[in-house]
């Protein structure tokens, strides 16, 4: 690796930390800057500003980085399960989704097929599967995919239903996972 690609990594692992706490607006590039060791230049020269550094590490965390859990619409408890796996050893991915609905919602209402290829995929998937079970058609695929997503994260921190201080999380995960993917069992 480069001295200039180390650098962009070390800001980028800085930004993610910042954002995930702060989000956009509460962010700063001179912490980002002084967390990464870089000259605070060299953010504007690689993102161009702060918008753009988080449009990197947004992309890099939802974009590419839940394409490590591989969408399987023909088993989504599994589907479920994995990515409640996923949010566990990465809790800044569910901060960051959450802080780019919060301060970006509206862009995203806009034009949300340019904001979400990955999500239209998902529900073409879910389609194909639904036309090929014979019996009763289920829930639409927008439906079953946001309640899928949002079983999934149930635990969350960012979820306000979760009270992090008696969750059974902290002293069971296997049990909050083996609920997850049970409960999108039933939900199909």
């Amino acid at each position: 690796m480069s001295r200039a690609e180390a650098t962009k990594a070390r800001i980028l692992q800085a930004a993610t930390e910042e954002f995930a706490a702060y989000g956009i607006a509460g962010a700063r590039v001179d912490r980002i800057a002084k967390a990464a060791s870089a000259n605070k230049n060299l953010i504007y020269v690689y993102f161009c500003n702060k918008d753009g550094l988080f449009d990197a590490v947004f992309d890099a965390h939802l974009g590419r980085g839940l394409d490590l859990v591989p969408f399987t619409p023909d088993d989504l408890p599994d589907y479920a399960g994995r990515l409640f796996d996923h949010y566990q050893k990465h809790p800044e991915v569910l901060r960051l989704a959450t802080w780019h609905r919060l301060e970006r919602g509206t862009a995203l209402e806009a034009d949300p097929a340019v904001a979400e290829p990955a999500r239209a995929d998902k529900l073409a998937s879910l389609e194909a599967v639904r036309k090929d079970r014979e019996g009763t058609p289920g829930f639409a695929p927008a439906t079953l995919l946001t309640l899928v997503l949002a079983i999934a994260s149930a635990w969350s921190p960012t979820n306000a239903a979760s009270a992090p201080e008696t969750s059974v999380l902290t002293s069971d995960p296997a049990a909050c996972r083996s609920a997850i993917v049970e409960a999108v069992r039933r939900l199909l």
